[in-house]
């Protein structure tokens, strides 16, 4: 892409300084007007064949002579240039970048997701599920050719540089997912995105409990072991299997199926603030039942009593059925 836009660039700037030299040269030895001087090099440079404005001297002769070879020469450098773009394909890839690139910028909010390995491809999942915005950071060609199959918004590059996260709009992003194989580059990719955008929420894949703590020093808010998780899943499936399977049956696989729903306590009707848990009614109004509350602190409640109060900065979570849900989500 480096090279495209170079070779670009040097075709822009090689025509417009023919024509500012054609423009001035004209103006020096013809004395004649801008827009004169400005006729007769455009009518030179692209050699269609109209008459000039008064018979050429000696010298305008030559330099007319000198335009046109030139002109011919950068022309020609231009057509060839441009022809292997075409054939390579470099010139689609060239606009296919351009367009992924404003549908970035007009985002707001959204999650990148570094890495479409098996954790990166389970986390647009759900965020799919979600339809929630996002944009996939990979290096790999063949998984490229696949987000681009899939339409899925992708930047081609490497997420531990400044440069490939600003292009995924790191600056207008909430939430940052890095699931990349190596924990020394899930490593830079925290401490890069967290002097980015310090009020991006960040979460981290890591392979080894040595770099836990490392990758929480750096900023990560929540940093996610998944051979660990995998393993208690597994033990806890001999202690407790009716248990886990209740709660796997929870677990949120689409719009359809949620049985769980988090509310933030600034999103409801104003109305609410400072209520009680009591005074919202959702068992009424919806048939779900609140089984967890957040207080500001990150303070969780389970079970909590009917005269919590709602205060600002705090969630909720909720039970309910998929029909339940979808009608939560109708009324808040």
């Amino acid at each position: 892409m480096v090279i495209l836009k170079s070779k670009i660039n040097k075709i822009v700037a090689l025509v417009i300084a023919i024509i500012a030299i054609g423009t001035i040269g004209y103006m020096l030895l013809s004395h004649y007007s801008f827009v004169d001087a400005l006729y007769m090099t455009v009518i030179t440079v692209t050699t269609v064949g109209f008459g000039e404005l008064q018979p050429f001297s000696s010298e305008e002769k030559v330099f007319t002579i000198f335009l046109i070879l030139t002109s011919i020469t950068v022309f020609g450098y231009a057509v060839s240039a441009f022809s292997e773009y075409l054939v390579s394909g470099k010139l689609f890839e060239h606009f296919k970048h351009r367009k992924v690139e404003k549908q970035i910028q007009r985002l707001k909010g959204h999650t990148i997701v570094c890495g479409y390995g098996r954790n990166g491809k389970q986390a647009i999942l759900k965020l799919s599920n979600y339809n929630k915005k996002f944009v996939v950071i990979e290096k790999n060609k063949e998984r490229i050719e696949g987000l681009d199959f899939e339409g899925i918004l992708n930047i081609d590059g490497d997420a531990t540089l400044d440069e490939t996260l600003l292009k995924a709009g790191i600056e207008n992003a909430s939430f940052l997912i890095t699931a990349l194989p190596s924990d020394a580059d899930n490593l830079f990719v925290v401490l890069t995105a967290s002097q980015l955008n310090k009020n991006c929420k960040v979460i981290s894949r890591a392979s080894n409990e040595s770099s836990y703590s490392k990758l929480k020093i750096a900023g990560a808010d929540n940093v996610i072991m998944p051979d660990k998780l995998g393993g208690n899943h597994m033990a806890s499936l001999v202690t407790t299997p009716d248990v886990i399977e209740f709660v796997d049956r929870l677990t949120i696989e689409g719009e359809t199926t949620a049985n769980l729903e988090e509310i933030a306590v600034d999103d409801l009707p104003k109305k609410y603030i400072n209520q009680t848990i009591l005074d919202l009614d959702l068992r009424r109004q919806t048939g779900c039942t609140v089984i967890g509350f957040r207080n500001p602190d990150k303070d969780y409640v389970i079970n909590p009593e009917a005269d919590i109060k709602l205060i600002e900065g705090s969630h909720l979570i909720v039970l309910g059925r998929p029909a339940q849900i979808i009608k939560l989500r109708e009324l808040f």
